[in-house]
């Protein structure tokens, strides 16, 4: 492929990757904040978001992980330097492993303090681990860690695809954008 060339992504890959974006840009806020302020009575609302925010990422990142199994990602342009191109396939890597693991590790904590996992107040999604308040600490201890990874990650991945539409000025943030 051409310098500056990026085929684009599929409609079904650009709707997996925003929805996700979507979903994980309110989630960290709404951890943060439920964590670190009283809320008083909306406590337990914002726990319950992102609880159910984390019930609904894991089956979105399953089926993306599956897509992009039978789909891959467009090949990006030859110019860009094999440094770059182990930096984007480690970021994208460790981004979808933390989409499955992260709300794994929440719901196994969550069932280990034994604290209801209502998914968006409909219905309470049943316990996957045995109460156990010492192991539970421990689990949301490596839960808060992988978000703060996450986040980090999901800064490197912003500020990668602003490189390339600012500083190369190639496709490829406009190849997510707009296919």
């Amino acid at each position: 492929m051409a310098a500056g060339e990026a085929q684009g992504y599929s409609p079904a890959a650009r709707g997996f990757h925003w929805v996700t974006a979507a979903l994980v840009l309110t989630m960290i806020p709404v951890g943060v904040a439920m964590a670190n302020a009283d809320f008083g009575a909306a406590q337990d609302t914002l726990y319950h978001i992102h609880r159910s925010i984390g019930a609904l990422l894991l089956p979105i990142a399953l089926a993306r992980l599956y897509y992009r199994w039978r789909n891959p990602a467009p090949p990006l342009p030859d110019d860009v330097p094999a440094v770059q191109r182990l930096a984007a396939q480690t970021v994208h890597w460790a981004l979808y492993a933390l989409l499955i693991v992260q709300p794994l590790i929440g719901w196994i904590a969550t069932s280990a303090y034994r604290a209801p996992v209502l998914f968006f107040w409909m219905f309470e999604l049943p316990p996957i681990w045995k109460v156990d308040q010492p192991f539970s600490e421990a689990m949301f201890q490596v839960h808060r860690a992988l978000g703060i990874i996450m986040a980090l990650l999901i800064g490197a991945h912003i500020a990668g695809a602003l490189y390339h539409y600012f500083v190369r000025k190639d496709r490829i943030l406009m190849r997510m954008v707009s296919g």
